[in-house]
């Protein structure tokens, strides 16, 4: 049986990356990841990425195209990041979901915050393309 596929946005807009701070689990919590969510049954990547960024944060977004590589998660999942501009609303962590605090990052900014272990190679792919001027 193949890995479940988890997907997550590297939101731009205005030249800066956003980050969410995980508030659950515990072991997570306090940590630093991009958005995003489970790939439900007949559903694309693509498209579960809009319905979670939609469902977590209130914000419509369309995704641009997917970061090569994926990173393992835990037993069973595998993390896959696309690109993703924001269309319209302003992301809130809204209640009942993982995330406690949200912050815009600008090319200089990228690393500093404590970003979860599986996010970091797509994070510094998605640093390497802000500054380029993004796709």
């Amino acid at each position: 049986m193949s890995d479940r596929v988890v997907v997550a946005g590297a939101v731009y807009d205005r030249g800066r990356l956003l980050a969410a701070r995980r508030s659950a689990p515990p072991e997570l919590a306090g940590r630093w990841e991009l958005p995003g969510g489970k790939v439900e049954p007949g559903e694309l990547p693509e498209q579960a990425l809009v319905r979670e960024l939609r469902e977590e944060l209130g914000v419509e977004t369309r995704p641009v195209e997917r970061v090569p590589g994926e990173w393992p998660l835990k037993p069973g999942y595998v993390l896959q990041v696309w690109t993703a501009r924001l269309l319209a609303g302003e992301p809130e962590p809204l209640p009942l979901e993982d995330h406690d605090e949200l912050r815009w990052l600008g090319p200089e900014e990228i690393h500093t915050v404590d970003w979860l272990d599986q996010d970091r190679p797509a994070v510094a792919e998605a640093a390497r393309l802000l500054v380029q001027g993004l796709p």
